[in-house]
Order: C-alpha cells, then structure tokens, then sequence
C-alpha cells in the first residue's frame, strides 16, 4: 500500500496506526497539496456486502459532523477491494501514548482533555450518532493543544455475523460499559461510562478491571467494584472523583443523562467552592442485582447460663427497671432534644453547602470577531474563564489574534467559572521557497502549480548565465529557503539564456595589448597567441584570429587565438628600382603616376604617388619581391598609361635586373614625303610587340607621349588616337610591358 496513489488522488506515504478492523496510514493529497489520514478497511471484511453497505453510510453520517474537537472527514471511496476514509491528519499524538509516557496527568490537564471529549460527543449524540469505542487510542492531541475524537461510527458496522464468526464482541474490553459487555443495545450513556474510565485512568495511569482474559474483564464490569480514583492519587479532588463515580455507574440511570450534563459538571468541578465537596452518594440498596454481603445470624445468648464459674443468672444479667416516673419523662425530653439539636444542625450545614455550592449562571458573551485580549477581559466581566491554551488556526477571514469560533453559544447561560474554549486566527503559515536553481523552467512552472501558486502569478525573467544553459532556472524570487504565500504572492522565475553573445571585432593591426583589451572590454578572453611572417602586415601587428572573424557573434568567455607577424619572411628582398620618365616637353609640367605590385599586401596593386616634373629624371619605387612573388610598375603620364616594367625576384637576388635608361629626346629633322610606289611583295613588313606587354596587343587608346626608349632608333611616334605604343630598341636590356 506504500508508495501507492490511492484513488488517483492520495499518495500513501506510512502507515501511522491500526485496529482490529482497519489501519490507518498517513498519504498527502495531491489535488489539495496536503497531508491527509486515509483509514483502510481490512481484508477479512471486504467481502461482507452488509458490513461495506454499514460502513460507506457510517463514514458519511461521521462526515456530517463539523465540530472542532471532532476529526473530519473529507471522503470515502473504493478502488478494486480496497475501501477507504480520507479524513484530517492530526499532528501530535494520541493520548494513549501520552498516558503511557506521563501518567498520572495534573488535575486540570485531564480535566480540560475530558471537557473537550465530552464536548465531541454531545455534537455526535445530537447527531444521532454513537461512538461505541471510546478510549485513549481514538482520542488525538494536536501540538496546539487541541483535542480530536477519530473513529466515530466504525463499531456500528459490525453486523450480526461478524459477531458471529469472531465469536466476540468488537470494542475495547476495558473501555466496556455494562450493557455493551451482555451486548444489549450501547446508546449515549455507553459512551459516557467510556468516558469515565479514560478520565479514570488519565488520573491514575491505571485501568479500573483488569483480568486474565477479556471475559474476565468484562464480568468484572458486570459485577464487581473499581477501586475509587482518590485511593490510588490523593491529589485528586472530591468534585472530580464524583464525576467519575457518577460516570461509572454500572446502572444506566444513574449515570449522568446527557453528554451536555457532563460537560457542566466537568466545567465546574474544579472552582474553589467545589473541590471539597462530599462525596457522591449512590442508593445502593435500591440495587437489586447488585451483589451484597448478608451477615450471619448470631446465635441467641444461651451461653450466659453455661458460665457457673461467673455465679451469674440470667436473672443477674438483666438490668433493673427504673422507676416510672423517671422512665416517662427522661426518654421524650432526651429524643427532643437530640432531635432539635439535629434539625438545627442540618438546617445550618444546608445553609452553609447552599450558600457555597450555589454558583450563579451568567450569560455567554459573543466575543468572536474580537481581539484576544479584549475577549479575556469581556469573559472575566462576567466570571467565566478562557480554556488555556487558547487554540490557535489560520482562518482567511479574520486578522491575526482575532477571536472567531467559541465553545459556549452566545447568549446561553453558564454558571460562573464555567472554562470556554476559544479559537483565535493566527497569521497564515507560508510556505518555504523550494530549491529550482538548474532544473528547467517548464518543470518549476509545474511544482509551484502544485504549492497553490496560479501560472498567471509566475513570471519568466531571462537573464544571460555563464553557468546555466539556455532554459535552465537560476532562482526565483523569493528566494530559495524564503517563506512566500502560494496563494497571493506572485513568483519571478530568472531562466537562463545561455552565455551573453556579443560581436567580434577586427583585431587585425592590432598590437597583442591593444587586442586583448578590445577582447576583455566585451567580455572575450584571449588564450593563446601565435606568431608567423607576413609579406602584408608589419612586425607585431595581428595578422589573423580565431575560432570568430569579424562581424561575427560570440558567447561572453568564448577565448580566442591571435597570429602575430613577425614581418617580412628571411628570403625577402628589399629592391629599389629606378623608373625613367620625361616630361612631355622640357620645361612643361608634366603628371607622373605610378602604381606598383609586389610581395607586399599580397600581391594587390599600390599607389607609388604622383610626381609633377618639367625634366626627365629616375624616380626609385622600393619593392618587396619573393620566389613566388615578382615586381611589376605601371607609368602613366598625366592620366594615359605609357609603360609597364617587370622585376623578377631572381633577377633582384642574382643582381642581373636591367634598369633602363633615362630617353633622350631630339627633335627629328623634317621627313620627306615618301615615293609613291608600289610595295614589294617580296618584302614583309616589320611586327613590333605591343607596348602593354600582352602578346598581340594594342597600346591604350589615346593620345601617346613621344619619348625615345632606346637609343638606337631615335624616332619619335607622336600617335593620336589609336597610336601604337612605344617600340623596344634594346631588347636585351629590359622587357617592354
């Protein structure tokens, strides 16, 4: 039965207890999120159709009980063969184990416990229904002092063949009243006879009959008499012993006439004017079935007349006769006399018990809806007494100390000195914040739906985690361990999204620091760096980063890896080449561009600058050159490019580069026009190589600035238009690109 959900609604937990016709285990309610008591009826009477039918309509009738010194019964349900009561689950223990550990108990402590039982059944009495099995075991004491009667109606579904089969009246021997062990009907008064004996034995931490066996017992209860409660604890006073006489009674009738009547007799026997009381007096004679001592007869005095030795005649024996006269007057004067001296002490000790025993009624106050203290001093107005401790629940409809459920009616009459229970609200018991730090949100969200807490009220917050993946919970608020109420209280849940990402930046020309700050100022880390030669990027400068380029998105505390250059690799050649230009006529101004390639920048074409001159002279361009990576300059003279040059690494390395020389340049003498004749076929004309370095290729368009190359053919070719470019006069010296 452990572990199981009961019902698909009750999670049983441990068993807590059990009796001759069920256990009792200790199971939490699921729906409702608290602990409840779930009664279990036993195996051997799940098959009697009339005992179950008796049981489910003796579980509701107890279920229509509402009194707060009765436990309550919240359902009733079968599942397969297993029939069972949910009803409250009372922290504390039961007076039984409170017997056995502290008995005998003070006056005053037993007497508030019994009011409280007494209390109990004068609610189910007026409901109809009988206990039948009152004893310490169904009597729950609560941590606040409250008292809790359990198990009402269950002895009732015993039926006839139960009886049968067991061979036994079912109940608690001891606790038997008269009439329940010759098994007659057991009505109110069984109850109260029950009663008595739990108050007996709380006083005493003794059982009145005890015996060998049960039937031994339960003759004892017929037949014999207990010994009184005063002999076995002489603290005990009069009034409260007479309460268990009376209570005790093997005759019914004798017994107090209602639960109610009881209760005012416990709520009063122990005010000073009563504690002294005499002792209660019962008309035993009147008892017919009562078991008596008969005397025996004495023997009439024929033994005077044996005794000689003595000299003594019976004669001698009898007194002698007093004269008449004395004889008259003497007796009726001495019995006047005692009798008035008799009635006279009767009438003054009747004044004396009435004029202290007589304990006015006053009226109850209504002291709900007040504060404690103030309910005190209204009770104390009028002579009655709070019941200590005051009892104390949470109730949503009332402020924290305020009075809202009383023992006594109000407006009911009660002697003076009567004790009147009082239930005050407390402040409302939170409930601790559990721990959700790492489980995932959807979880918690349901585990606080379990605590009471409606979904509206529980508010997702992301925040950025290093520690906890995206949708894991970091806290909540309250915080964990802190007590909240599920009812009202609205619950912020902080969910992780995971590390922060942030965008990574170009660290390339960065130096190391200046690197690792741009990381550390958005919360990057750099790891590890490395170094590597560079033909485009200078000594200690960043040439590459990873696992992120930029533009990229990182998580906060991603490390990362940096590639230094340790500049240019050993087989580089630093090599300055000069570059021949002219203006386009000595003296005039004239623009000169140029743009280079080599090893440097990998390869892509750099402005050398633009240069303004008025004579020819060299201009150095410094190159970079490398094996796989050879120079090459472009000329353009003011906007039109005029001449390439290529400078190769391995001439730079062998020394063999062939600069050209600076032009000369003449001015041509007039040229005659040419003969008009036909051209020899025999005679193929000359193909120049074109002046951009392309095979088969044409200068570029546009007007072209005459300058002399090579000195060996001193002609200008001032093209317009679609000019070619510049021919190669010395090959062998450096190539025309």
């Amino acid at each position: 039965m452990i572990g199981h959900e009961l019902g698909g609604r009750y999670q049983v937990i441990e068993r807590i207890g059990g009796g001759g016709m069920a256990l009792v285990y200790r199971a939490h309610d699921i729906l409702l999120n608290r602990n409840v008591a779930i009664k279990v009826l036993r195996n051997q009477f799940v098959h009697d159709e009339e005992f179950i039918r008796r049981f489910r309509r003796e579980a509701q009738s107890a279920a229509s009980l509402s009194h707060p010194n009765v436990v309550s019964i919240y359902d009733v349900g079968q599942e397969d063969d297993v029939h069972y009561i949910v009803m409250e689950y009372v922290e504390g223990k039961n007076l039984n184990e409170i017997i056995k550990e502290r008995a005998p108990l003070q006056v005053d402590e037993a007497v508030r416990i019994a009011s409280q039982i007494c209390d109990a059944l004068d609610h189910a009495h007026h409901n109809q229904i009988i206990h039948r099995d009152i004893k310490p075991h169904n009597i729950l004491i609560g941590r606040n002092g409250r008292v809790k009667v359990t198990d009402f109606g269950i002895a009732r579904a015993v039926t006839s063949t139960t009886i049968t089969q067991t061979g036994s009246v079912v109940g608690s021997v001891h606790y038997f009243s008269p009439e329940h062990a010759k098994g007659v009907a057991a009505g109110e008064k069984s109850d109260l006879y029950s009663l008595g004996i739990v108050l007996y034995q709380m006083l005493t931490g003794a059982l009145p009959f005890l015996g060998e066996s049960p039937i031994s017992v339960a003759l004892k209860h017929l037949q014999e008499e207990f010994e009184e409660p005063r002999q076995l604890n002489p603290l005990i006073p009069q009034s409260v012993e007479n309460v268990i006489l009376r209570s005790m009674r093997k005759n019914p009738e004798e017994r107090y006439q209602s639960a109610k009547e009881m209760l005012q007799d416990l709520e009063t026997c122990l005010l000073p004017e009563r504690r002294s009381e005499a002792k209660a007096d019962f008309h035993d004679d009147d008892d017919l079935d009562r078991t008596r001592i008969i005397p025996a007869i004495k023997p009439l005095q024929r033994g005077f007349e044996d005794r000689g030795d003595e000299g003594l005649s019976r004669r001698q024996m009898e007194p002698e006769p007093a004269p008449a006269s004395k004889r008259k007057w003497s007796k009726p004067a001495l019995w006047a006399g005692i009798t008035l001296a008799v009635l006279l002490i009767l009438g003054g000790l009747a004044w004396y018990f009435t004029d202290k025993l007589s304990v006015p009624e006053v009226t109850v106050p209504d002291v709900r809806n007040h504060m404690l203290e103030d309910a005190k001093a209204m009770l104390d107005e009028v002579g009655l007494i709070i019941d200590e401790p005051v009892t104390a629940e949470y109730n949503p409809n009332y402020d924290e100390n305020e009075v809202y459920e009383q023992s006594k009616v109000p407006g009911s009459r009660a002697k003076k000195g009567t004790h009147i229970a009082l239930t005050v609200s407390t402040a409302k018991v939170l409930t601790p914040m559990p721990g959700y730090t790492g489980q995932n949100y959807d979880d918690v969200v349901k585990a606080l739906g379990a605590l009471g807490v409606d979904q509206s009220r529980i508010k997702p917050d992301e925040r950025y985690s290093e520690e906890y993946g995206e949708g894991q919970v970091i806290g909540t608020d309250p915080a964990e361990g802190s007590e909240f109420d599920p009812d009202t209280q609205t619950i912020t849940v902080y969910v992780s999204r995971g590390k922060e990402s942030v965008d990574v930046p170009d660290l390339t020309g960065m130096t190391e620091s200046q690197a690792k700050k741009s990381l550390e100022d958005i919360g990057l880390v750099l790891e590890e760096v490395n170094e590597e030669s560079s033909f485009s990027m200078e000594a200690g400068k960043v040439m590459k980063q990873w696992p992120y380029e930029e533009g990229e998105s990182a998580q906060r505390g991603e490390k990362f890896t940096i590639t230094l250059s340790t500049g240019y690799p050993p087989e580089a050649l630093n090599y300055t080449f000069r570059v021949p230009v002219i203006p386009t006529s000595e003296g005039t101004k004239t623009d000169i561009r140029i743009v280079y390639s080599d090893a440097s920048k990998d390869g892509e074409k750099q402005e050398w600058g633009t240069r303004a001159i008025a004579k020819s002279q060299y201009l150095p361009v410094d190159l970079i050159l490398a094996p796989n990576k050879d120079g090459a300059i472009t000329v353009y003279v003011n906007g039109d490019y005029v001449e390439a040059y290529e400078v190769r690494y391995s001439d730079a390395k062998n020394g063999t580069v062939d600069e050209p020389q600076l032009p000369v340049t003449e001015t041509p003498p007039p040229t005659p026009a040419p003969e008009q004749t036909s051209p020899d076929p025999t005679i193929e004309p000359e193909i120049l190589p074109p002046s951009d370095g392309g095979e088969g290729g044409e200068a570029p368009e546009g007007e072209q600035t005459g300058y002399i190359l090579n000195d060996q053919n001193s002609q200008t070719n001032n093209g317009n238009g679609n000019g070619k470019g510049n021919g190669n006069g010395n090959k062998d010296k450096h190539k025309n690109n």
